[in-house]
């Protein structure tokens, strides 16, 4: 089954719906998703704004994307810290 993706929007408008007095049954019928969806986004999101989730989505974007840029550099690091030591033993070797 093919997950679907909701936008910051339809999940604020979703969840206001439920807050706004609506059984989860019937939210969750009409959007096809699980109750556990539905709860798991109230706990994240609840009392949030269309524009705050906007914000909190791409600081989790951007936050993801500097800890892969710093995995990274980390082995590039470590990678070039081995050539170095390497060549310095090589170096140490000839002269002894």
């Amino acid at each position: 089954m093919k997950k679907k993706k909701f936008t910051e929007t339809q999940i604020v408008a979703i969840l206001k719906q439920y807050e706004g007095g609506r059984e989860a049954m019937y939210v969750c019928r009409e959007y096809s998703i699980s109750k556990a969806t539905l709860f798991n986004w109230r706990k994240k999101y609840s009392g949030m704004e269309a524009t705050h989730l906007k914000e909190l989505k791409a600081l989790k974007d951007e936050n993801h994307r500097l800890k892969q840029m710093y995995a990274e550099l980390s082995l590039d690091y470590r990678l070039a810290k081995e050539i170095i030591e390497k060549k310095l033993l090589g170096l140490a070797n000839r002269r002894s």
